[in-house]
């Protein structure tokens, strides 16, 4: 088995109570939170878990058709049990349609292979959730308690 590591660090910062800016080391931001206009983290994880997948099936379809539809649903139970709160049944629905002929018809047969490829090798961010990695929540050494 060969493996390999690459860090992936993202800075979040507070603008106001509940709304915060992500920022990635390229310096790309995303603004998210609670309140009218933003995207939740349930929301946020959601996206990223289709979006992960969407580049994969992307890549791999239209390589033969550019596609005439391309929607992706994520959706999943949000589930409160004894006072913890979680997410369940993550489903992602993916809508697509491509142009008649040969071109199109290649595209569509590579559909099902790129939904495997995506789910059982390439999509960090769903391979992550299913396998069920810790994270650990701690505090800065010089933070104040």
């Amino acid at each position: 088995m060969t493996r390999s590591s690459s860090p992936r660090t993202v800075q979040l910062s507070r603008e106001s109570e509940g709304v915060y800016i992500a920022t990635n080391a390229k310096g790309d931001t995303l603004r998210f939170g609670r309140g009218e206009g933003l995207l939740s983290p349930v929301e946020l994880m959601l996206a990223a878990i289709a979006g992960c997948s969407s580049i994969d099936v992307d890549v791999m379809t239209s390589r033969r058709s550019e596609p005439e539809r391309f929607d992706v649903t994520a959706s999943a139970e949000y589930v409160t049990e004894d006072g913890a709160n979680i997410l369940e049944d993550i489903r992602v629905l993916f809508d697509l349609a491509f142009p008649e002929g040969a071109e199109g018809d290649a595209a569509r047969k590579r559909i099902g292979a790129a939904l495997r490829s995506s789910h059982e090798k390439s999509c960090t961010v769903s391979r992550t959730v299913e396998a069920g990695v810790p994270v650990a929540l701690e505090q800065a050494p010089d933070s104040q308690a």
